[in-house]
């Protein structure tokens, strides 16, 4: 896989609600099925968009990105009080061993997922804590998103997520997409 990384000078463009044509807010929040006093990660948070769905559910979040000028961007545009910005590459978080209740990534999966990044979610989720992928599958077609050839199917991702000690709860393909919940 290439591990493609979104181009900040086009982070406007990650602001257009036409995502949620991909994964709703409803689908992801409801999915993570966060607490109040939860504590959460958003990996590969780029300009926010996702994360200001999540945030008024969780006591405290993290949008982490490898790219700062995507936080430049999300700072000109108002991060609510709970979110903190992480600059980090998602294979070395800042966090301790379980530390988080739950992480999600929106379309960023195969920007990191290697066996190192994976273990080091696994490393940062509590036992029990929830992983939400939403990301573009290598059974798609190319209409959006990154070149079919770095991608992952959901079967791909699931197998990457299992050897990681994860446990795949469901998961299934879209059109374009493919969607999975799995706990640590």
């Amino acid at each position: 896989m290439g591990f493609h990384t979104f181009d900040a000078e086009k982070a406007e463009k990650l602001e257009d609600d036409s995502r949620y044509r991909y994964v709703s807010r409803e689908e992801l929040v409801g999915s993570l099925d966060p607490s109040d006093d939860d504590v959460v990660a958003d990996l590969g948070s780029g300009t926010g968009f996702y994360t200001d769905d999540v945030a008024p559910h969780v006591e405290q979040l993290y949008a982490v990105d490898v790219q700062e000028p995507m936080h430049d961007q999300y700072r000109k545009k108002g991060v609510p009080e709970n979110v903190s910005l992480v600059t980090a590459n998602v294979a070395e978080l800042p966090f301790d061993d379980g530390e988080l209740d739950g992480a999600f990534s929106t379309m960023t999966f195969h920007e990191f997922a290697g066996e190192d990044a994976l273990a080091e979610v696994a490393r940062v989720l509590a036992d029990g804590g929830r992983l939400v992928v939403a990301d573009w599958s290598g059974k798609g077609i190319g209409e959006s998103g990154p070149p079919v050839d770095e991608r992952f199917d959901v079967d791909e991702a699931s197998e990457q997520l299992v050897d990681a000690g994860f446990t795949v709860e469901h998961g299934y393909e879209r059109p374009e997409t493919f969607f999975l919940v799995a706990r640590r």
